[in-house]
């Protein structure tokens, strides 16, 4: 009889403590301040429980007491309980169709973000906002949950939604901070891999399609596209001594070759399934050592929900494209490359990103991580939307984003994609559809800051890891220190040395002597920054051809020139990088849904090509000369630049020590020179280190016998010179003796 007095006068006080427009916003899910009536509160002389569990037919509150309370069943899914006492650590037993279970509160936890954490979020402070904001495992107490949080400023409300509440945007409405406009909650017995989205409400009380988390630390398998609770990396590393010499040594200084890929599309299986992170380690690093390369590069795998944008159109770029597998299982992958002595280079995306409904689009319904205005916004190239760089929070989230790759699975350079569309306001844009700065001027200052930010980030941070910038016009001082006025990055890809090389070599031999300048071109600026030459994927697609497709000629031909080339390419000063397939001269264009074709290595003149990259690669490392003052003018001299109409160039390459100096001499035409004369800085006997018309990649092997004596007879203001064999279509690299075997 108590028990029923007793809900008899709860019935009766219900209206006091929930008022009904209150409970009925609880129940629909459009409360803004659900922690302000759900969990425990204090009323009058007693307290009291509301609980949402829609889908639960009753609810029991168990107190600290152990002693159960029913609750009350408010609309739908709302749940009312008063009590004498306070109710200590309590918990709900939820009942249902398939029995009951019991359940921390949601709505018994108090904020886990504090004032200080908040304020510096909006003022674009923290270094690492992913382990602040997204999903988070932790255990409070004996409770283990998850702790989710968004930025949604715009927002009238957001819940989180997955697996664990049945994808229903009532039962987790989360907390606000309006200072930050931060949403959170902590879920208890939430997991590690449980799937999750955000439902929004907007300004006006409208339901907006549910959104991935932008601090995602692990997404689903596209084409699926909710975000995956991500528990922290589990691999044991082996690494610690690579990066202790990675942070101690000049880079500038070393021989770099890297090789370019797409890891999806490398090499499938026999199923034509492509490989996983395990297995891409497995095939991948011995190939990588055994043709020399010291880094690979991998086109973009931060998680993107399209693949035919190669990676470069993100919405998740703190995660690891789920293609591949796991985070593990990258965080392995890259252990594994350090262990075999090979670093590891990943492309970072942070020009633009896609429109896709479930990513940063209109997160809140409001222009938020882009550009408000389309004129500055909007990328015309590519339809997609250019990130506010003037705005803190997005600027944190992109340094943070590039930041986290580095601290948490060890890479050792990112590769900037498209800088000179971040650079220019008018980038791709006509007269009039574009806004300038304060100045009046046509640069994106705002985004030149981003960029100085997270090169002196990283530089700080992470020494001795690379920043590449793909950046195609002629900004000054990309490489330049901050301090001194420039952007800040390590490295940036040579891209008029690319279109120069590739437009001289497309020309027929007979007609080469009219393009010369093509090749002397480049040394004019070539040390103006510290370069790469690339020879990438994008020179391998849209109908551009292959890179033998694009050499002149018959068959024979068409592979001396390409190795003629690789030869200029790997004596010429700066960094090497190379796109897989153009190591073994593959035919078709590249096609990121089919793997390379690497039945053409059963042909001589492929398998030939396959082992000049290979020596060309061991050269660089073993001679100085080639590789030690890659960026310093006193590392290159013309010896022969002027002889057009043979189309013959001859440099030499030298180290700041006594190394011994290299001679790269090119003959770009098919006709065999006999008895050229070369000026030399010595006599003696200079050795033939390669020559690209060996029989041993696939040319007619002329040479010089492997030797060939230097005499007293001056030439191009040298003191000595060598008479020479000039193979066709070739280069060919000496180096003097100097008393060796």
């Amino acid at each position: 009889m108590r028990r029923g007095r007793e809900g008899d006068a709860a019935a009766a006080r219900h209206e006091d403590v929930l008022p009904t427009d209150t409970w009925q916003a609880l129940d629909q899910g459009r409360c803004d301040t659900p922690f302000d009536w759900l969990g425990p509160h204090r009323h009058g002389d007693g307290w009291y429980i509301a609980a949402v569990a829609h889908g639960a037919e009753a609810v029991e509150v168990l107190p600290a007491d152990g002693r159960a309370r029913p609750a009350m069943r408010l609309g739908e899914g709302v749940f009312l309980a008063l009590l004498d006492a306070p109710p200590g650590d309590y918990r709900l037993r939820l009942h249902g169709p398939r029995g009951g279970e019991t359940v921390a509160d949601a709505y018994a936890f108090g904020p886990l973000l504090d004032e200080r954490t908040l304020r510096d979020f909006d003022a674009g402070r923290l270094r690492d906002p992913a382990d602040v904001l997204g999903a988070r495992p932790l255990r409070i107490g004996d409770v283990e949950g998850v702790h989710f949080a968004v930025w949604a400023p715009h927002a009238r409300r957001v819940s989180v939604v997955g697996d664990f509440n049945r994808w229903d945007g009532r039962r987790h409405v989360m907390r606000r901070h309006p200072t930050a406009g931060v949403w959170e909650i902590f879920v208890p017995h939430a997991k590690a891999g449980a799937l999750y989205k955000f439902e929004l409400l907007d300004a006006h009380g409208q339901l907006l399609p549910l959104k991935a988390d932008p601090f995602a630390r692990q997404c689903e398998h596209p084409p699926a596209t909710a975000s995956v609770v991500a528990a922290p990396l589990s691999v044991g590393w082996h690494d610690a001594a690579w990066l202790a010499r990675r942070a101690e040594v000049d880079s500038g200084r070393l021989p770099l070759s890297i090789y370019e890929l797409h890891a999806s599309s490398w090499r499938h299986d026999g199923h034509g399934r492509p490989p996983d992170w395990d297995a891409l380690a497995r095939q991948l690093i011995p190939y990588v050592q055994s043709l020399g390369f010291t880094h690979v590069e991998l086109l973009p795998i931060a998680e993107y929900p399209f693949g035919g944008s190669w990676g470069y159109q993100s919405t998740a770029p703190y995660a690891p494209t789920a293609r591949m597998g796991s985070p593990d299982a990258f965080a392995r992958f890259v252990d594994s490359c350090h262990v075999a002595g090979i670093g590891v280079i990943v492309d970072w995306v942070g020009a633009h990103f896609p429109r896709d409904p479930h990513g940063l689009q209109r997160f809140d319904d409001e222009p938020l991580y882009e550009y408000a205005d389309p004129r500055e916004g909007f990328h015309r190239d590519w339809h997609t939307l250019i990130y506010d760089y003037g705005r803190p929070q997005v600027r944190q989230y992109l340094v943070g984003s590039a930041l986290d790759w580095l601290r948490r699975f060890h890479v050792d350079g990112l590769r900037v994609d498209a800088v000179a569309s971040m650079l220019y306001r008018d980038y791709s844009r006509a007269e009039g559809e574009w806004i300038p700065n304060e100045h009046g001027g046509r640069e994106n200052l705002q985004a030149v800051s981003l960029l100085r930010e997270l090169n002196e980030a990283i530089a700080a941070e992470h020494p001795g890891v690379l920043a590449i910038a793909e950046e195609s016009t002629a900004w000054p001082g990309v490489t330049r220190s901050v301090d001194q006025g420039g952007l800040g990055f390590s490295l940036k890809w040579n891209m008029g040395w690319m279109h120069d090389c590739l437009g001289y070599f497309r020309h027929d031999p007979l007609f080469r002597r009219h393009h010369h300048g093509a090749i002397t071109f480049g040394l004019v600026y070539g040390h103006a920054e510290r370069f790469v030459l690339p020879l990438s994927h994008d020179e391998v697609v849209h109908g551009k051809g292959s890179l033998i497709a694009r050499m002149p000629g018959d068959r024979w031909q068409r592979f001396a020139n390409l190795r003629a080339c690789y030869g200029l390419m790997w004596g010429h000063p700066g960094k090497k990088l190379l796109f897989m397939g153009g190591e073994f001269a593959q035919w078709r264009e590249w096609d990121h849904d089919r793997a390379l074709d690497w039945a053409l290595l059963d042909d001589p003149l492929h398998a030939g090509m396959q082992r000049l990259v290979a020596d060309l690669n061991r050269l660089l490392h073993h001679e100085p000369a080639l590789h030690r003052l890659d960026h310093e003018p006193a590392g290159f001299q013309w010896v022969v630049a002027d002889d057009a109409e043979q189309s013959v160039f001859a440099f030499l390459r030298r180290a700041d020590d006594d190394a011994a100096p290299v001679l790269v001499v090119c003959n770009l035409t098919p006709v065999v020179r006999h008895g050229y004369r070369v000026g030399v800085p010595e006599g003696g006997a200079w050795r033939e280190l390669c020559n690209t018309d060996s029989r041993h990649y696939g040319g007619s092997d002329l040479g010089n016998a492997g030797r060939v004596q230097a005499d007293a007879r001056p030439g191009h203001g040298q003191p000595c010179s060598l008479e020479l064999l000039l193979p066709p279509l070739a280069t060919v690299f000496l180096r003097p003796e100097r008393g060796e075997a």
